[in-house]
This record gives C-alpha cells, sequence and structure tokens, in this order.
C-alpha cells in the first residue's frame, strides 16, 4: 500500500516536499508530488496550518522526513545571538514544531513515522561550525526523547546521521560564514573556511545511493529485513568511523578517570 510522505528541506520528494521558494519544486510537481511552502522558522501557529493543508492533500501523513537544515560557520566568539537563534531556528525548533504539529494525528492512528535528519557533527565538532554542531547535537537528544515518550504507541522515531554527501549543504545559498576581527582566530577561520567552502561538490557520499538505506529502513526491506527498529542510523562509512571513533575515545578518558570521577556519592548513615 502506498505511503505518505512529508518531507520538509527537500530538493528530491517522495510523495509531498515542503520549501520556501515553490518554484524550486516545479520538478517535483510535474513528476506528481504534492507541494506546499513553509518556513521552518514560523510560528507553531503557522506549521500547524502547515500539516492541516498537507493533512488535507491525501487525508493522511504515514511518514514525516525533518529535512530541512542550514549551516553557520564561525569561530563561537564570533556568533551573534541572533545568529545562533536562527541556526536554532531552522535545525532544531521548526522541525520540533512540525513534529508537534503531526504528533496528535498519528496518535489517532497509532501509527507514523519521524525520520530526523541529524549529523555525525553532533558527535564530533570541528573549529568553525560549533554552533551546527550544537544544533545537531539538540536535534540528537530530541529524537532520541521523543522515541522513548511513543514506544508503544505505534509511533516510531528513526534518527539519521549523514557523514559528507554531495548536497546544498555547504552551499553558499544555504550557508553563513561570519568572518572574524579577532586576530588569534584570523588563521584558523580562514583554514577552517577555505576547507568547507572547497569542499562543496566534492564530498565523499553520492546523495542518491543514501536514500534505499533510509528507505529499507522505514519498510523493512533488503539488509532491513527481519532486524529490530534501529531507531538511529549512521549513514555513509566517514559517519560510521567518526561515530566510533568517538565512543572509543570516550570509553578510554571514562576508563582513565574513572577514580578520580567516581567519590563522589553521599556518606551511607
Amino acid at each position: 500500500m502506498s505511503q505518505i510522505y512529508l518531507i520538509t528541506g527537500c530538493s528530491s520528494g517522495l510523495v509531498i516536499a515542503l520549501a520556501r521558494d515553490i518554484a524550486k519544486l516545479a520538478p517535483l510537481q510535474e513528476l506528481g508530488a504534492a507541494t506546499l511552502t513553509l518556513d521552518v522558522t514560523a510560528s507553531q501557529e503557522e506549521l500547524i496550518r502547515t500539516a492541516t493543508a498537507a493533512l488535507a492533500i491525501y487525508g493522511s501523513v504515514d511518514i514525516l522526513v525533518n529535512n530541512a537544515g542550514y549551516t553557520l560557520f564561525g569561530a563561537v566568539e564570533d556568533l551573534s545571538y541572533e545568529e545562533c537563534l536562527r541556526e536554532f531556528q531552522t535545525n532544531v525548533f521548526g522541525p520540533i514544531g512540525l513534529t508537534r504539529a503531526l504528533l496528535p494525528h498519528f496518535r489517532r492512528r497509532r501509527a507514523g513515522t519521524i525520520v530526523n535528519i541529524g549529523s555525525l557533527c553532533a558527535w564530533e565538532t570541528y573549529q568553525g561550525v560549533g554552533a551546527y554542531s550544537a544544533s545537531k547535537a539538540a536535534f540528537r537528544y530530541f529524537t532520541e526523547a521523543l522515541g522513548q515518550e511513543n514506544a508503544g504507541t505505534g509511533i516510531r522515531t528513526l534518527l539519521v546521521e549523514p557523514g559528507q554527501f554531495r548536497t546544498d549543504l555547504l552551499n553558499p545559498r544555504n550557508s553563513t560564514f561570519v568572518e572574524t576581527n579577532i586576530l588569534e582566530y584570523r588563521d584558523l577561520t580562514a583554514a577552517s573556511f577555505a576547507n568547507f567552502r572547497n569542499a562543496h561538490g566534492k564530498q565523499r557520499g553520492d546523495p542518491t545511493k543514501a536514500v534505499a538505506p533510509i528507505l529499507d529502513v522505514i519498510h523493512g526491506d533488503n539488509e532491513a529485513s527481519g532486524r529490530e527498529w534501529p531507531g538511529e542510523l549512521a549513514l555513509g562509512p566517514d559517519a560510521v568511523e567518526t561515530i566510533r571513533s568517538k565512543c572509543e575515545r570516550t570509553l578510554k578518558l571514562l576508563n582513565e578517570w574513572q577514580g578520580f570521577s567516581s567519590e563522589t556519592d553521599a556518606e551511607r548513615v
């Protein structure tokens, strides 16, 4: 049976795609997809209206994919409150708001899948991407808590944490580079910005190959057939390598400092 997808920040949709600029969605419309405009930084009321409009198109939504994203580059000290707020509004608060708008629908049906596109940066940050990494870390734990809260309700959550793929994430249209006026950061940010700008279009991963494993997990097909629902999925060999390395280093640190860290319990009476 066909399932209805609602996908934000989409350049190649499956059924319903949302974007700020409806003109960019013309190819999807030609393929039969229904499209709506949405600014994920809009108010909760506006997100509810958009969710209601999406539900009216086919009568239901089976799978929500929170895919909208925005990258803010800059040393932490250089970033303004407003710049950080925009990063979190796009990468965290907007997806939370849209998810909240659709949860009552999923609960009534006792079925629904929420797929949140995270990042390996939730595990390992780099100089110049502190705000982006922080937003993806927040999104990671929002997804984890949501999954725990809806266990047994028929609502599933899947956090996809991709490595570097040749998407528009590093496209200047989707990124902001905050230049520094602080002498100590000039060489650091110059090198970091150059690396990210030069990486656009040359990333390791092929986005067309990223779709199949996500769909297989959602539908329990191919390699995912018969497996327990994972809740999270590292996507791409660089994501797997980065997350494994972070876990190994964290375990090593815990073991080395365990005695020092653990003598904190209150005395027993």
